[in-house]
């Protein structure tokens, strides 16, 4: 009867029993057959003598663990861990084990040799080996016991993984990302990592429901701009941030974003969206956001969707610049160059801008108010300037409680003040004049010594006609009451 074919190939195509040597011998991973029957002995010693945790075992005496790697006996390694351990010989590399296995390599060598005492017959385990030279070697260590020696351990099979390459990119990759953490962290701007990506998707369904001029959508519905406001998911903050906002922490500057983002920070917003819906993915611009104590903060932002995520515009940076101390500056200097430091009144150079630009667009009737500070100079003369400058103070405080926006008044001279009433008749300004002159008795009433009075004169100006005419006019009438009351002044010394 013939033999079976198939049986026939299977015992021609199986290697002879040499060819196994010949695949440890050319294996491209380090290989080492070891004989663990020593630890064996020492693990039925030790439980003989009533140790149960081998783990606590060895933190009572760390010597314990060398004592287990002594009574490890190498059998062979291949051709690869000779190479990679920098040995000539098998001797040679067995004879300085003390200068491979060493270090932080015992650590990781006592989870081994607990995985082998629970009984399991593989263990695993990431450590540190040296080459015979000196250099470090970060290895993962697998061990297998070959079948039929479960009992003696007297035949293990070691394979080690060179991944030093691998951890150096690690650790490189880790101090890149620790190196980029600080840069955050303790950047002296404000940074918000931001997603952006349910922003998008409101302003896609906008597109696709066939809106085309998102300006004017968003004047229509600017509840749109509220919705969108809300659904800005912030991921991350960094530490100043936390300083700038007064937020404790981020979970309270989180939950409170709210206080944050409001009022007039809205229009700001919407110009973003704006520039969004354009594509404009990095945007520069100056906003106004809150502090947690309600502190107006004047922020110039910068956005920037980060590369990569153009997209869904998921990862966003936000970087806010605080320049609120700039804008008070310039709010300081704005009012410097259109008020009177003194009166804090207008002065002379928004008078005459004002003037002018009532002459181009109106609103007509203009009436304009002239008024000149009786008894300055001889308060000045008699009593120092000091108690003058005093006295042009309470000029401006009744001046500026009589006239509010749309009206203006300014001190255009040393005592002299204009003011100007756009939309404004005859009448308005007759009532204007009676306003100021009960104030002035009320604040005369608070401040004893020099009595405030003016001189005013009144003149309206119709579409048309010049109003430096009608200033004209109206100085014509002041200085007509001025005389009169220098008249009265003198024939009554008492009147001052």
């Amino acid at each position: 009867m013939p033999e079976n074919p198939s049986v026939q190939d299977e015992v021609q195509s199986r290697p002879p029993a040499s060819d196994d040597s010949e695949m440890f011998e050319l294996a491209p991973v380090s290989l080492w057959l070891e004989d663990f029957s020593g630890v064996r002995a020492l693990f039925d010693t030790w439980k003989a003598d009533g140790v149960t945790d081998l783990r606590a075992h060895f933190q009572q005496d760390v010597e314990r663990v060398a004592q287990c790697s002594s009574r490890i006996r190498v059998i062979k390694v291949n051709r690869r861990t000779l190479a990679l351990f920098e040995a000539a010989s098998l001797g040679e590399l067995t004879g300085n084990l003390g200068s491979v296995f060493r270090d932080d390599m015992l650590k990781s060598h006592i989870e081994e040799l607990c995985q082998l005492w629970d009984g399991q017959t593989q263990f695993v385990s990431k450590t540190v080996n040296y080459t015979l030279g000196g250099r470090r070697l970060d290895v993962v260590v697998r061990g297998n016991v070959l079948p039929g020696h479960e009992a003696r351990l007297d035949r293990v099979l070691v394979a080690v993984k060179d991944i030093t390459e691998l951890e150096v990119a690690r650790h490189r990759i880790a101090e890149g990302e620790q190196y980029a953490r600080g840069l955050f962290e303790h950047s002296p701007v404000s940074l918000w990592v931001e997603d952006f990506s349910a922003v998008k998707r409101l302003l896609d369904e906008a597109r696709a429901a066939g809106i085309t001029d998102f300006r004017v959508f968003t004047d229509v519905h600017p509840e749109f701009v509220e919705r969108c406001m809300q659904e800005i998911h912030v991921l991350d903050v960094n530490q100043h941030t936390l300083d700038m906002f007064a937020a404790p922490d981020k979970k309270t500057l989180f939950g409170r974003l709210s206080d944050v983002f409001r009022d007039d920070m809205r229009p700001h917003f919407r110009e973003q969206l704006i520039d969004l819906w354009e594509n404009k993915l990095f945007q520069q611009r100056e906003v106004l956001n809150y502090s947690l104590e309600g502190n107006e903060l004047h922020v110039h932002l910068q956005f920037s969707v980060l590369p990569g995520h153009e997209r869904n515009w998921d990862l966003v940076l936000v970087a806010l610049t605080d320049i609120t101390a700039r804008k008070k500056a310039e709010a300081y200097l704005e009012f410097l160059g259109k008020h009177d430091v003194l009166t804090k009144l207008r002065n002379r150079s928004f008078y005459v801008d004002e003037l002018n630009r009532l002459e181009r667009k109106g609103p007509f009737p203009v009436t304009v108010i002239m008024a000149d500070l009786n008894g300055l100079k001889r308060v000045n003369d008699q009593l120092g300037h000091a108690a003058g400058d005093a006295l042009l103070r309470r000029a401006g405080e009744v001046l500026a409680k009589a006239l509010e926006t749309p009206f203006h008044a300014a001190r255009i001279g040393g005592d002299e003040f204009a003011m100007l009433l756009p939309g404004t008749d005859e009448r308005g300004g007759a009532a204007m004049i009676d306003t100021i002159r009960q104030l002035v008795d009320l604040n005369n009433q608070f401040y004893p010594g020099s009595t405030l009075s003016f001189s005013m004169g009144a003149a309206t100006c119709q579409r048309g006609e010049r109003l430096e005419a009608v200033v004209q006019r109206a100085d014509l009438l002041m200085y007509d009451e001025k005389r009169a009351h220098y008249v009265n002044q003198i024939s009554d010394p008492g009147n001052v």
